[in-house]
């Protein structure tokens, strides 16, 4: 893979722009967590969608008794002995009591729910099993958008933007499988900071500058 190639790969490549955003998250989630919680109580998070390889650099899965389950709607591998994952519906987590984990997180994982309906179910599910919580979505109005790293995709007429993903190398330098295009143009509701606010009420914003602009928006209640 080329070093332009790279830089422009999905956030799971070590090499890319995403996934050093992403390392720039998790230094700021790591600070909010460690100025709200106290590292040699028991701790329970939820991460919401989330993988094994994102906390792999973290302080926080290192912590003596700190557990933290991987919700999915398939079961995620896991190499870490404080990390299990489960299956299970962002939007119904049925499986879990009221306020029975200290903390959720979840990062780009509310904009794939197909519905603003299905988003407000995840909101008031987070808050519903969790003491705390912390919700990071790409902004919709940052420029590039996030998914095909392709400069204003939201706007394009999907057949327009289904035909640029398939039939070119523009988004990430590749031709994206037709059934994988569309699944993602079917299930991406981007959010903007009144409708984050509208989720989660009682919640601070932390904005992801890029450029000077707003590239993602952080909903949370930590601090």
């Amino acid at each position: 893979m080329s070093s332009l190639t790279s830089l422009f790969a999905s956030s799971d490549q070590p090499d890319s722009l995403g996934a050093r955003f992403r390392k720039k998250r998790l230094e700021k989630f790591e600070k909010l967590f460690f100025e709200n919680f106290n590292p040699e109580s028991p701790l329970r998070i939820l991460d919401v969608g989330g993988t094994d390889y994102f906390w792999k650099d973290s302080q926080i899965l290192n912590l003596p008794d700190c557990r933290i389950v991987l919700l999915n709607l398939h079961l995620e591998k896991t190499s870490h002995p404080n990390i299990e994952a489960r299956i299970g519906d962002a939007t119904h987590m049925k499986e879990f009591e009221d306020q029975s984990f200290d903390l959720v997180f979840s990062n780009s994982v509310i904009e794939h729910l197909y519905t603003w309906e299905n988003q407000q179910r995840m909101a008031k599910e987070i808050q519903r099993v969790g003491k705390k919580y912390f919700i990071q979505t790409p902004n919709k109005y940052f420029p590039v958008e996030a998914h095909y790293a392709l400069p204003f995709a939201q706007y394009m007429p999907k057949k327009l933007l289904f035909y640029l993903l398939t039939k070119t190398k523009l988004s990430r330098f590749q031709k994206w499988d037709s059934k994988a295009a569309q699944q993602y143009l079917d299930e991406i509701r981007l959010l903007d900071e009144i409708e984050m606010q509208r989720l989660f009420p009682k919640s601070k914003i932390l904005k992801e500058k890029a450029l000077g602009m707003t590239k993602s928006i952080t909903a949370h209640n930590l601090g």
